[in-house]
C-alpha cells in the first residue's frame, strides 16, 4: 500500500478529529447515526460483514497494519476514505489508556427487528443490563451458539458504547441486535406462540428439563435487581440453573451463556 496518497492528520484540533472523538458519547453516536471501532479484528469483520465502514484512521508512526492493506485495494475498501493520523489524534478518539494502532467510523446497522420473529427463534432479550462488558460476552455467546438475535430492551447499555463494541469482538456484525421497548416486544412474541422464560430462585424448571426446542425468547434482567416487574409479568415460564457449590449465584453473562449452550445442546448444536 502506498501510504502517501492517504491524507495526513496530526492536530487534535481539525474539525473531523473533533467529530470523531464526539462519537465516543451516545448522543452523538444517535445524532449522526454512526459509531466508532478499534482494532484490526473488527474492522476486518466489519468488512467482511459488509457494513458500512466509511473511513479508516490510522497510526501513521506503526503504518497502516499489513492484515489491513489487501481491504483497501479491495472494491469495498475503495469506498472508505483511508486517513494517517498522528499518534496525539488516535489518543483523541479512544477511551482506552493505549491508543489503538487503526479505529474506524461505521454507520450504525440496519434495523433487523423483523428478523427476531424468525420460526423456531432463540432470541436472548436484555432487560436493563448496564454494564457493557456482560452485554458483550452476551452477544457474543448468543453468537456462538447460533441464536437468532439479541434484543436490548430500554435501560441497557447502548449497543454502540465503545466498552460493548469491543468486548463484542466482532460479534455485532454476525448476528441481528435489536434497540427496543420490551413492553411493545414481549406480546407481540407472545401473539406468535413464542415463549418468553426467564430465570427466578423459585423456577417452574430445571434449566436442563426445560424444552428449549420450541420457539423461546430468554429474558435476562438487571445485574442487581434481576428482570423488570413489569417484564415478569410478561414471562410464560422460570428456570433455574442448578449449582452444587456454595456460590450464590452467577453473574448475568455467565448464566446467559450456560442457558444458551443448553439451549443449542438440546436443538443438536
Amino acid at each position: 500500500m502506498n501510504q502517501p496518497f492517504h491524507a495526513f492528520i496530526s492536530s487534535v484540533q481539525n474539525d473531523r478529529v473533533k467529530g470523531w472523538a464526539s462519537l465516543l458519547d451516545k448522543k452523538n453516536r444517535d445524532k449522526t447515526g454512526q459509531f466508532l471501532i478499534e482494532g484490526v479484528h473488527l474492522i476486518l469483520e466489519a468488512f467482511k460483514s459488509s457494513a458500512a465502514v466509511r473511513t479508516v484512521i490510522y497510526d501513521d508512526d506503526r503504518g497502516l497494519p499489513k492484515e489491513l492493506s489487501d481491504i483497501a485495494e479491495s472494491p469495498e475498501g475503495l469506498d472508505a476514505e483511508w486517513i494517517r493520523a498522528a499518534r496525539p489524534v488516535m489518543a483523541k478518539c479512544s477511551d482506552t489508556d493505549t491508543p489503538p494502532p487503526v479505529f474506524a467510523v461505521v454507520d450504525k446497522l440496519p434495523d433487523r427487528t423483523d428478523e427476531l420473529f424468525r420460526e423456531g427463534s432463540l432470541v436472548v432479550v436484555l432487560d436493563g443490563v448496564r454494564d457493557p462488558g456482560n452485554v458483550g460476552t452476551i452477544i457474543r455467546s448468543a453468537d456462538a451458539v447460533g441464536a437468532d438475535a439479541v434484543l436490548l430492551g430500554k435501560g441497557s447499555v447502548d449497543l454502540y458504547n465503545p466498552k460493548v463494541v469491543r468486548s463484542t469482538m466482532g460479534s455485532l456484525f454476525h448476528l441481528p441486535i435489536v434497540e427496543a421497548d420490551l413492553l411493545q416486544m414481549l406480546p407481540q412474541a407472545g401473539d406468535r406462540g413464542i415463549k418468553l422464560v426467564g430465570t427466578s430462585l423459585r423456577a417452574d424448571h430445571s434449566c436442563y428439563g426445560y424444552d428449549w426446542k420450541q420457539p423461546t425468547w430468554l429474558l435476562m434482567g438487571n445485574e442487581s435487581n434481576g428482570l423488570s416487574a413489569s417484564v415478569r409479568e410478561l414471562m410464560d415460564e422460570s428456570v433455574i440453573i442448578p449449582m452444587r457449590g456454595e456460590a450464590e449465584s452467577l453473574n448475568v453473562a455467565m448464566a446467559t451463556t450456560v442457558l444458551l449452550f443448553e439451549a443449542a445442546r438440546q436443538r443438536q448444536m
